[in-house]
């Protein structure tokens, strides 16, 4: 765990000192680099909710739409879904992993 903690410190440094991830970079690295800008956001204050992301325009993968529709109130909706996500896993550890849901970052990241 370690190491992984070293790297997390690592990518955030790196996302500190850079507004740009290259495109031609492994799509682990941008996965990775994704989740610790979001871990950097919320240690600075709450996320969007859902509602606010789908507004200004952002997509919701099929999981946050899910979470966006139930009643549960707004707590859940400033969740950091990923974190609990096989996408976000699948996308840290392999490259072109075999993930497809629609509007997921981590599918984005993936060098097809």
């Amino acid at each position: 765990m370690a190491g992984a903690d070293a790297l997390d410190l690592f990518l955030e440094e790196l996302a500190r000192s850079t507004d740009v991830v290259p495109i031609n970079a492994p799509s682990r690295l941008k996965s990775r680099t994704y989740s610790a800008l979001v871990r950097l956001a919320q240690r600075h204050g709450p996320l969007c909710t859902l509602d606010e992301s789908k507004t200004l325009g952002g997509g919701l993968c099929v999981f946050e739409e899910l979470v966006r529709i139930t009643p549960a109130g707004e707590p859940p909706q400033r969740l950091n879904l990923c974190r609990v996500c096989h996408a976000r896993i699948l996308a840290e550890h392999f490259e072109n992993a075999p993930i497809f849901w629609p509007n997921c970052p981590y599918v984005r990241f993936q060098n097809r």
